[in-house]
């Protein structure tokens, strides 16, 4: 298992590449993934007290199916992450 830090510089990893690739500013990414537009920038500099910043393992998994779920087609994914499956729609989803 991860350490919450891998799990942050995962989530950096994954913004840093889809930020670059997509031209979309780091703080429209993060309110996207993490429905906060400093998060990102938390996780990268840490808290203004200077401590490291924590990521729960549910804003983790959270953050991690939205990257999958709108990852560019012709960007590939980062081999370091292990990319979440994608759940089968549903029957009788509208």
């Amino acid at each position: 298992m991860k350490s919450i830090r891998n799990l942050v510089t995962d989530v950096l990893t994954l913004a840093g590449a889809y930020t670059a690739h997509t031209g979309l500013a780091e703080s429209t990414v993060s309110t996207l993934a993490l429905n906060d537009g400093k998060r990102l920038r938390v996780y990268r500099e840490g808290t203004p007290k200077g401590r490291p910043a924590y990521i729960t393992p549910d804003r983790f998994l959270s953050a991690l199916t939205w990257f999958s779920e709108n990852w560019p087609s012709d960007l590939e994914w980062p081999a370091e992450i292990e990319r979440p499956v994608a759940k089968p729609a549903s029957k009788g989803a509208a």
